[in-house]
């Protein structure tokens, strides 16, 4: 570690005063610098190679797990442990999620029961959406952002961007996920008690196709909480680091999240580090 300080550093000091400060020989030095990298040292080059593409690509919002499932799919075979230690030494290190834990306090809803029970998992495609909206800020004001996820992959299969948080937000997004995955059956939609998901309008339009209601208990959000983590991600990966001069900005980079990342390159945890996209793919052909 020390010679290589001084080989990094040369450049500003001289080699003799840091080999005296750091009470390393000369020689030593112009030893190490001509010496042969070990085979392990090379094998650590590739792996960096292919750690910073990944941690790049990504945005700099993966971690090591994501990293290393990335490096595991381009054929090199190394373990978690050598990602780590390598994404440290690199001075690689995702953004860190700056979410607090809310209070589990709600009360029963009245609009529709709580259905979903927190069961965040679906045994096929277009059995459980959940639904929410959030907002993100620009210099000319507010965007406000809906999103559908279905709980099978975890796919946001409908949104809506708008200036105001209006029934017609959430009617859109749920608009866009019917006509993207067809007439559900046997569907099972939970949100929130918000007056958008409650207005006639949007009620109307999950009676028309059937659709099944389930809301949160009020002011919990522990109920819908595979919802908040999306939004968690998408303010953390992305948004929370920009700052938008105009809506249209905004409206174009959680698009790129959503459609370009999210959905088709995103690792996903609870997929075995699959993307919503990858994870579908792969039930079709099961």
């Amino acid at each position: 570690m020390k010679f290589a300080f001084i080989a990094k550093h040369r450049a500003v000091w001289p080699v003799a005063w840091m080999c005296s400060a750091l009470s390393v020989s000369r020689s030593g030095f112009q030893a190490w610098l001509t010496r042969t990298p070990s085979q392990r040292a090379r094998e650590d080059e590739v792996i960096l190679v292919k750690t910073r593409a990944s941690f790049v690509t990504s945005d700099r919002t993966y971690g090591a797990r994501r990293v290393w499932r990335d490096v595991l799919a381009e054929g090199i075979s190394c373990g978690l442990h050598r990602v780590e230690r390598i994404m440290r030494q690199n001075a690689l290190r995702a953004r860190p999620r700056r979410r607090g834990l809310p209070k589990d306090e709600g009360e029963r809803a009245t609009t529709s029961p709580n259905l979903l029970e927190r069961r965040f998992a679906a045994d096929a495609p277009n059995r459980k959406w959940i639904a929410d909206f959030t907002y993100i800020w620009t210099a000319v004001g507010w965007l406000y952002v809906a999103a559908v996820i279905d709980l099978f992959s975890r796919r946001v299969v409908g949104w809506s961007m708008q200036t105001s948080m209006t029934a017609q937000l959430v009617t859109d997004a749920l608009v866009m996920a019917i006509w993207r995955r067809g007439k559900p059956d046997a569907l099972l939609h939970h949100s929130d008690q918000g007056s958008q998901y409650t207005s006639e309008a949007f009620q109307r339009l999950m009676a028309e196709h059937d659709v099944t209601c389930s809301m949160s208990r009020s002011g919990n959000v522990w109920d819908n909480a595979a919802m908040e983590s999306f939004f968690s991600s998408l303010k953390t990966e992305r948004t929370a680091r920009r700052t938008y001069r105009t809506r249209d900005e905004a409206r174009a980079d959680v698009f790129d999240y959503i459609e370009r990342f999210y959905n088709l390159a995103r690792r996903h945890s609870t997929l075995g580090y699959l993307s919503p996209v990858q994870f579908e793919n792969r039930a079709k052909l099961a």
